[in-house]
């Protein structure tokens, strides 16, 4: 299983805004959600590349800022065909820390 790798500082990250961050050799969009959840999931778009930590969110959505594709940040899944996800990422806080690595896919 993939280790997790330190991306930044609790402080470093906005309420209700993504932000993209490297994470091994992909970029990947941390949300720290209103609630006080944590999501990351894969930062670009599946459709043209755009970096979904740019988009807007609303709620549990982000909206990709070049052609509205609308993912969850839960899961990955896109909002207009479940078939349809991008890779999702587990994140940990420890202390002042913000911790991420990729969820490990079924074989």
């Amino acid at each position: 299983m993939s280790e997790f790798e330190c991306v930044g500082k609790v402080s470093e990250f906005e309420k209700g805004r993504g932000k993209a961050v490297p994470v091994a050799d992909r970029m990947v969009a941390v949300f720290h959600q209103e609630d006080g959840s944590w999501y990351a999931i894969d930062d670009l778009c599946p459709h043209m590349g755009a970096s979904l930590a740019e988009g807007h969110v609303e709620g549990n959505s982000v909206t990709c800022p070049w052609h509205a594709w609308r993912f969850c940040v839960a899961d990955g899944t896109w909002e207009d065909n479940p078939r349809v996800k991008v890779d999702c990422f587990e994140v940990k806080i420890d202390g002042e820390d913000v911790l991420v690595r990729e969820i490990e896919k079924e074989a």
